[in-house]
């Protein structure tokens, strides 16, 4: 029995190349609030976080991802999920004071399957801008919303997050076999429908990290203000809605290649007797409802994940049998 409880998903951290060119991406153009920074690190958040940080940009020698943070009630409960990964056999790793400005007590660990996770209950509360509407710009990022792993282990991950972290499914895709086999999920512990998608590729990879907009148009504003600015091409998918999700989306890929989600207008869950939506991988409404159908790469690429103990980019393995939806646009 957990002795702990995931709140939600709280923040991520992306590996930049170069953070003056990070910050003209995200805090000059998609309008992120830029809490703290210094020679190697920027804070990041919405202006509906309350918190320091949503997103941190770590100067490094290539992209990728650090770490996904997941938020539990207390520094008891950060304790006790640290007991917990011990005895599931996993190495924690335990933050240095400062380590991670704003942030109390913390640990790291590599979940079995490899991803960089981070449990933490403190943060530093900061200035709420969800009024501040002299301050809005870009696409009125309000804050954080999910992840999503590529891995090829995708029933085990799904049997884990589950059974073991208290993740609750909303929707879920199944392969066209006989008998089917799981090829996703979307899994949620907040009242949404989901803080981490675990989909079918090759991992460890993350293949996007989420961040909630505050409503369609904000998304049709920040695709004008991006090809303005000359980041037409940083335009990988989208504007459309998911199937799955009902979300309307548009993704984007940073100067170094890392991908973010802009997200909004999914649903609500407030029924503990919610029944998962299932979707064939087949069927043409489930990725894309309406809209361009994704393109190879979606499927292909991702962004690489740090080991918790060395800091360096893990290797990773391909599924043995990767399938793919039949609607796949030409890159």
């Amino acid at each position: 029995m957990r002795d702990f409880e995931i709140l939600r998903t709280a923040h991520v951290e992306y590996r930049v190349t170069d953070l003056d060119r990070a910050r003209a991406f995200y805090v000059e153009t998609l309008g992120f609030v830029e809490t703290a920074s210094d020679e190697r690190r920027m804070y990041l958040r919405g202006y509906e976080d309350r918190f320091h940080h949503s997103l941190v940009l770590t100067k490094s020698p290539s992209p990728g991802v650090s770490h996904v943070a997941f938020r539990v009630r207390s520094d008891d409960e950060v304790r006790a999920a640290a007991t917990f990964m011990e005895g599931q056999g996993l190495t924690v790793r335990w933050m240095e004071d400062g380590e991670e400005q704003g942030q109390g007590l913390a640990f790291r660990v590599q979940d079995p399957f490899g991803f960089p996770v981070e449990f933490f209950a403190g943060m530093e509360e900061v200035e709420w801008y969800l009024q501040r509407f002299d301050l809005h710009r870009g696409a009125n990022i309000l804050r954080i919303d999910h992840v999503n792993f590529f891995t090829p282990e995708v029933q085990r991950a799904y049997d884990w997050y589950t059974g073991e972290l208290g993740f609750q499914c909303s929707e879920y895709t199944v392969t066209d076999d006989d008998p089917p086999r799981l090829w996703g999920s979307w899994l949620r512990r907040k009242a949404t429908s989901h803080d981490l998608a675990i989909s079918m590729g090759t991992g460890p990879q993350i293949h996007h990290a989420s961040f909630v907009v505050d409503g369609r148009e904000h998304i049709l504003r920040i695709a004008d203000v991006l090809a303005a600015k000359g980041y037409y091409t940083n335009i990988e998918r989208g504007p459309g809605r998911h199937g799955t999700t009902n979300a309307f989306f548009l993704y984007l890929r940073d100067p170094d290649g890392n991908r973010i989600e802009l997200f909004t207008g999914d649903y609500l869950i407030a029924d503990p007797d919610w029944r998962p939506v299932q979707w064939k991988i087949s069927d043409p409404m489930r990725q894309t409802f309406w809209g361009a159908a994704a393109p190879r790469r979606w499927f292909n690429e991702a962004m690489a994940v740090e080991s918790v103990l060395t800091g360096e980019l893990l290797p990773v393995t391909a599924p043995e049998t990767m399938v793919l939806p039949p609607q796949i646009a030409h890159d």
